[in-house]
C-alpha cells in the first residue's frame, strides 16, 4: 500500500489499482453521509477529482494519485457512506483504476513514511 500527502492510499494488484482515503482522513472528515463516485470509463491523471466525500463537517475531493482508467467502483459506498468512517483503509475503496503508468508508484510513500508524515502535521 502507499499513500499521498492528501491522504490517500493506493494498492496495487497487477496493472491494476484500488484508491481510497486513510484512517486519519476518515478522522479528520466525522460522519460520512455521502460519497460521489467516478464514472467507470474515466480517464484520470494524478490530482484529478476522483471522488467526492461529503461528511457532517464539510466535503472534500479524494483526488487521484496516479494515471489511467476507472474500471471498477464501490458500489456499496452508494448505499453505505458511513463504510468510509468504519473500514477507510479496507472495504471502502472508491475507484479500481487500471495503471497507465505504474512508475508513479515509486513517488508515493510507504506505510512508514506516511506513519512519520502523520506524526510531523
Amino acid at each position: 500500500m502507499r499513500f499521498t500527502k492528501d491522504h490517500e492510499w493506493i494498492a496495487q494488484s497487477g496493472d491494476v489499482a484500488t484508491v481510497g482515503i486513510t484512517n486519519y482522513a476518515a478522522e479528520q472528515l466525522g460522519d460520512v453521509v455521502f460519497v460521489e463516485l467516478p464514472e467507470v470509463g474515466r480517464t484520470l491523471k494524478p490530482g484529478d477529482s476522483l471522488a467526492v466525500v461529503e461528511s457532517v463537517k464539510a466535503a472534500s475531493d479524494v483526488y487521484s494519485p496516479i494515471s489511467g482508467e476507472v474500471v471498477e467502483i464501490n458500489e456499496q459506498l452508494s448505499g453505505n457512506p458511513e463504510g468510509v468512517n468504519q473500514s477507510p483503509e479496507d472495504l471502502a475503496w472508491f475507484a479500481k483504476v487500471r495503471l497507465s503508468n505504474p512508475s508513479e508508484l515509486d513517488g508515493l510513500m510507504d506505510r512508514a513514511a506516511y506513519e512519520d508524515y502523520l506524526a510531523g502535521l
